[in-house]
């Protein structure tokens, strides 16, 4: 496994979402929202599943895109807000309705607990590799030089300190959020035991 290696997708709609995410994102927000796809990429070729890769790759550079000030709704969680956000780039790009609404979806559910792969490959990849991405969850599962490979192309910088932080702001703002939940849960802790800031 490596990232030479790895589905990775090459459409104009694509490379249009990842200038999008570049303008908006902070560096160390864009490089989590790479690695996601990565991870989730790179799950979902090791265990069989398949997967749009185009869809799946857009998802992930829009997952938290709630979170930056340009798009940060005031009544609605993070990631209804991010969903929301992709529905309208992808109705640009010409997608069909079903599938807009297929990636709202899968930004919205990579906040769940578990997403079923039989019903939404894409929402289970993206909610697994984001769970590896911010608490470390399965991060062992990855080949231990396959993760000093993507650490190294997309380094973390300060991805903890400003996720915890907005998190903490949504919490604030939004009691009801799955982003308070989080928080009141012990995000922090689990944050700091994650594995992949502190690589062997």
């Amino acid at each position: 496994m490596s990232l030479d290696t790895l589905p990775m997708p090459d459409s104009l709609t694509s490379a249009a979402a990842l200038e999008v995410a570049t303008s908006h994102h902070s560096p160390a927000l864009l490089n989590h929202s790479l690695r996601a796809y990565v991870w989730a990429a790179a799950r979902g070729a090791a265990e069989d599943i398949p997967f749009d890769r185009e869809l799946l790759y857009i998802a992930a550079l829009f997952h938290d895109i709630g979170l930056v000030p340009a798009f940060d709704s005031h009544t609605i969680a993070f990631e209804e807000a991010g969903g929301q956000v992709a529905q309208v780039f992808a109705a640009g790009a010409g997608w069909t309705a079903q599938r807009r609404e297929h990636l709202s979806d899968v930004i919205v559910r990579h906040m769940w607990p578990q997403v079923d792969v039989s019903g939404d490959p894409e929402g289970h990849l993206l909610a697994r590799a984001t769970a590896t991405e911010i608490i470390g969850k399965e991060a062992d599962d990855y080949p231990a030089g396959f993760r000093a490979e993507v650490l190294n192309r997309y380094p973390r910088l300060d991805l903890s300190e400003q996720f915890l932080a907005c998190f903490r702001a949504q919490a604030a703002r939004k009691p009801d959020s799955s982003a308070a939940g989080a928080v009141r849960s012990g995000l922090a802790d689990r944050m700091a035991d994650n594995p992949l800031d502190s690589p062997a």
